[in-house]
């Protein structure tokens, strides 16, 4: 078994590094290099000239195996980059109804003697209705998937997908005469969606439906970003949590026969992962969930490093591209730490335990169970940390408490959803009596999740670099307890230090708020606002939406939380548009806000008005009258409306003044509005600019530029299809000797003032 180790896993980190790291054109010279190599290695004599080949010659075919993808999957791809043919293509998905209101569906398309697997859009109001199987003739401009929300991204190659191909609503459908084999689980995974939406309450059906398919669409914003703060978002996402689950209930029903059972629970595994989409998390845990069930049947003794390897090699060799997903490397990089720290951690935890019996056995009992989740859960955090702290730039603290407390409900729910989704084929009575059952401990794990990530420090928002530099100490430490030679204490003193550690860093970190005599920093939310203007004893949001991968009220709570802020003393939109106001829900669900000032506009939002009540919030609304309100040393001017007809013109503009410096905010209000500003707002010199309307082309006039004569300009802009920031704001800018800073570029803008 190890000789094979020795081949897939060098031919896999061969494969990461011509993905991730390497250069197309040298992938062909690497391969032959690494191929001499294992030539010359046939001049070493043993088991470690054995193991140098098959390293050399693993490198090699990872590298080659690469380099052929490119060639064949890639290169067509770019040939039909920024063409427009006739195309055919079979649907192999469910379709989805996508923000602008256009219909996107994966399907496997041919053009131009081409065939490779897209995501079709098809636009305009008569749009047709596909499903899985259906075949669509057209004509299609197609763009390569190289690129999500603007930036060069590896995303959608990763997924197996190479082209988009954009059509109207004038492509023809021609219905499926009977449904492939292939795609059967597609239509099976529909049913039992529809199945669970009608036996489970509405309550808790998206999360049935999540835990069982790996659909996440149905869940509230709020409700996943909760688990995603608590460090609970894997259970939805299906993965190797949910094979393990259904491999044990398939050993619970049908016994220890070996053969039988291992039949049946591989047959089970097969099909979930079909239905689930061949997620590379499900494929990996369903070939080593095999492997463990067969090797004893087999008469063979099951290597955990050469399965994991092997699991992975056979992922890469289908789509090499797949080591840029997130699922995969989170999947492997889990079952890698479970793999070195768990066994190890609960045999320490567990080792002294007595033989009992009556209640010391119940306890011992509990507090194996409470052991094997808390050092399984510790293995998996080891080595996917950092990969989540580098991609969501958040840390969940309260993890380990929140898996432990839950993860007996996630299971109970899961194998009580895919009961209930077979029992509703031919009873949906029955159906809907255990969807009410097994709705009670996923209402448990919504509620936990619910109420730990209300914490403060439930999760640290990583913005800051003392926080880093602490992550890469805890790692250092980790490695320092593995060496320290005395058993009692090695693991001991490193936590201690860990927690420490973490408490200076939040300290350092917020620190800087609390001691400058005002902190302006405009939040990186994507397309659209969040502004903190903060003095040591309050707190200031202007704004709070965006379009983020991360909920804008998650980014404005975790930036204040992170620096010990618990409250927003005012809240100040203006106007109500998504990428101002978008993020409010989810803010007012982690933090307490004191007092929302907006205006009193033609366009309410009337339920967000109704939930901030509801959340003790004070409602100011400005109609004619301006508002002054004082804070700690700081003076904000809150000017009502200006403008008329448009939502943007009918919105507020702040002025926040601390001693000698004035930040000003006008919202996407445009320049004849900014002329009414000028003329009735008694503007002084302002040394920050909040550019208006995200830098576009009809804010930010010259004439306001030339009479409040700002120093700095912050644009806050993400990838968007208006051209914002415009060239020519960013012109009048330079040439108001503005020094101009964008969050699409630096992230958080933040500028302090003693």
């Amino acid at each position: 078994m190890r000789k094979l180790f020795w081949f897939t896993a060098p031919a896999c980190a061969a494969v990461f590094a011509a993905v991730l790291v390497l250069p197309a054109a040298w992938l062909f010279p690497l391969g032959a290099l690494c191929a001499g190599a294992g030539v010359l290695a046939q001049f070493l004599r043993g088991d470690r000239g054995r193991k140098v080949r098959l390293a050399a010659f693993g490198l090699c075919f990872g590298v080659l195996w690469t380099a052929g993808a490119w060639q064949r999957l890639v290169l067509p791809a770019r040939e039909l980059d920024g063409t427009e043919h006739p195309f055919t293509a079979v649907v192999t998905d469910w379709p989805r109804t996508t923000s602008t209101g256009s219909l996107s569906a994966q399907v496997r398309l041919t053009a131009d003697g081409t065939t490779l697997v897209a995501i079709l859009y098809l636009s305009g109001e008569d749009r047709p209705d596909l499903h899985p199987g259906d075949t669509v003739t057209g004509t299609a401009s197609f763009r390569l998937a190289s690129h999500l929300r603007g930036e060069e991204s590896l995303y959608y190659y990763a997924n197996g997908i190479w082209l988009t191909a954009s059509a109207g609503a004038e492509a023809e459908v021609t219905p499926a005469e009977s449904v492939p084999l292939t795609l059967r689980p597609v239509w099976w995974r529909k049913a039992l969606t529809d199945a669970l939406y009608d036996a489970f309450p509405a309550d808790t059906a998206p999360l049935a439906v999540a835990l069982t398919t790996g659909d996440e669409s149905g869940l509230a914003d709020g409700v996943y970003s909760d688990l995603q703060r608590v460090g609970l978002a894997h259970v939805v996402a299906v993965s190797g949590l949910h094979v393990s689950f259904l491999c044990g209930v398939a050993l619970r029903m049908f016994g220890k026969h070996r053969r039988r059972t291992a039949l049946i629970a591989i047959g089970a595994m097969a099909l979930f992962a079909a239905m689930t989409g061949g997620a590379p998390s499900v494929l990996r845990a369903a070939f080593m969930q095999s492997m463990v069930l067969l090797a004893p049947v087999l008469g063979r003794e099951e290597d955990k490093p050469t399965s994991l390897a092997l699991a992975l090699f056979l992922l890469l060799l289908w789509n090499p591209y797949s080591a840029a997903g997130l699922g995969l490397q989170l999947s492997f990089a889990s079952v890698a730490g479970i793999c070195l720290i768990s066994a190890p951690l609960y045999r320490r935890w567990t080792g002294w335990l007595p033989r009992a019996k009556g209640v010391k056995s119940a306890l011992c009992r509990g507090w194996r169970w409470a052991a094997a989740s808390l050092s399984t859960t510790a293995g998996a955090l080891v080595l996917t940390t950092p990969i989540t702290a580098l991609s969501f730039g958040t840390f969940s603290l309260i993890a380990p408490v929140a898996n432990l407390a839950c993860l007996w409900a996630v299971a109970l729910t899961f194998s009580g959803a895919m009961l209930t989704g077979c029992v509703a084929l031919w009873s949906p009575a029955v159906a809907g009596v255990l969807g009410a059952v097994f709705a009670l401990p996923g209402r448990f794990v919504l509620w936990c999740a619910e109420g730990l990530a209300r914490l403060p420090l439930a999760a640290v928002a990583l913005d800051g670099a003392f926080l880093y530099v602490w992550l890469a100490g805890v790692y250092l430490l980790l490695v320092l307890g593995v060496l320290w030679r005395r058993e009692k204490s090695r693991f001991l003193l490193p936590a201690c230090a860990g927690v420490c550690t973490l408490c200076a860093a939040l300290l350092c970190t917020a620190v800087p708020l609390s001691q400058s005599g005002l902190t302006v920093t405009v939040l990186d939310v994507g397309q659209g606002q969040s502004v903190v203007l903060a003095t040591p004893k309050s707190t200031v949001l202007v704004d709070c939406g965006g379009n983020s991968w991360t909920d804008p009220g998650d980014v404005a709570a975790g930036y204040l939380q992170t620096r010990g802020r618990n409250r927003v003393d005012v809240l100040i939109l203006t106007h109500f548009h998504a990428d101002h106001a978008g993020g409010v829900e989810q803010l007012l669900r982690r933090m307490e806000v004191g007092l929302l000032v907006a205006p009193d506009a033609a366009e309410m939002d009337w339920e967000l008005l109704d939930q901030a009540r509801d959340a003790g919030t004070e409602i100011l609304l400005l109609k004619e009258e301006n508002a002054v309100l004082t804070l700690d040393g700081m003076e904000l001017t809150v000017y009502a409306p200006l403008g008329s007809g448009e939502t943007n013109e009918e919105g507020l503009s702040v002025l926040g003044t601390r001693g000698s410096f004035d930040v000003l905010l006008t919202g996407d209000m445009d320049q004849v509005t900014e002329g009414r500003l000028l003329k009735y707002g008694n503007l002084p010199d302002v040394e920050l600019l909040v550019a208006g309307h995200h830098g576009s082309a009809h804010a930010t006039s010259q004439a306001l530029l030339e009479a409040i004569q700002p120093e700095y300009a912050a644009i806050s802009v993400g990838y968007n299809t208006y051209g914002h920031p415009a060239w020519e704001t960013l012109e009048r800018l330079q040439q108001a000797g503005c020094a101009i800073y964008t969050t699409r570029e630096m992230g958080h803008l933040t500028f302090r003032i003693d």
